[in-house]
């Protein structure tokens, strides 16, 4: 499992948090590219960059969570809630949602989807994962059990993995794959910029 990069301002993950969230993080590999810039929006403590480093030429993580906003690893950590205006001007080939997109008000997916328009090159990617909603009770259960941090848990509102592709495929996304793993507890999502 790949190490923290960058510090974050939240309780430490547990084990089984880390080998969760080292689950999402392979389901990237495949589609991500080589020699790619990437935006990892709710980067946390930057394991994405940790695992792909020798793939990603330059990237940068937004997490509100983290301690401040500065480089570590050789990768940009600003400390900012997405949309966030230090973004303006800059292009990404990918951009990573990996247990996001359920903490974010269904009324506010369209301003996140016309911010991830703007910031990705023609051609670029969204890799999107977004649990089911039957996943809130389990990782509740697991909290209770002390198995889990539950970091964010009651954030989650329920979101049906099927609003995504209305929300992002509306012309300016195509969807490219939605495969469902963890048990189909878990959906992948790969949305491709179309357009000039």
């Amino acid at each position: 499992m790949p190490r923290s990069l960058a510090p974050v301002d939240a309780p430490p993950l547990r084990r089984l948090d880390r080998l969760i969230r080292w689950m999402r993080i392979r389901k990237v590999g495949r589609h991500l590219g080589t020699g790619v810039r990437v935006l990892d929006i709710g980067c946390l403590d930057g394991a994405l960059f940790a695992a792909y480093r020798d793939r990603i030429a330059d990237g940068i993580g937004v997490d509100p969570l983290l301690e401040s906003s500065g480089a570590w690893g050789g990768f940009r950590f600003v400390k900012a809630p997405f949309p966030s205006s230090t973004l303006s001007g800059q292009r990404f080939d990918v951009i990573t949602l990996l247990a996001v997109l359920e903490h974010v008000d269904a009324d506010v997916l369209r301003t996140w989807r016309v911010a991830c328009e703007e910031l990705l090159e023609p051609g670029g990617r969204i890799i999107a994962t977004v649990p089911s909603p039957r996943v809130d009770d389990v990782l509740r259960l697991l909290a209770r059990l002390r198995l889990v941090e539950g970091i964010a848990v009651h954030q989650h509102h329920g979101f049906d993995p099927a609003e995504l592709p209305r929300a992002f495929a509306n012309g300016s996304f195509a969807v490219e794959m939605h495969r469902r793993f963890e048990l189909g507890l878990n959906h992948l999502f790969v949305f491709r910029k179309v357009g000039a």
